[in-house]
């Protein structure tokens, strides 16, 4: 789990109201965290649940990093 810094509710409130240096470090500390858990090279799968049709359930932006194993399709075929 990857949370920024700051009170953003979401990807678009990110967005919006982060300065670009607090979207940056996001985004590298995403790149940090799955540097330090040797998923790079495997693969890993970030996911950000948004709004009630994304299934969020806790009003904070906030990553999901998945890995160390094979995590198969992302929908149901």
């Amino acid at each position: 789990l990857v949370i920024p810094r700051g009170s953003y509710v979401s990807w678009d409130d990110f967005s919006e109201r982060g300065s670009d240096e607090e979207i940056a470090g996001f985004v590298r500390a995403v790149g940090a965290v799955a540097r330090a858990k040797g998923l790079v090279e495997p693969g890993y799968r970030l996911l950000a649940n948004i709004g009630q049709h994304g299934g969020q359930e806790v009003p904070h932006l906030h990553v999901h990093l998945f890995g160390g194993k094979p995590l198969g399709p992302m929908l149901a075929r």
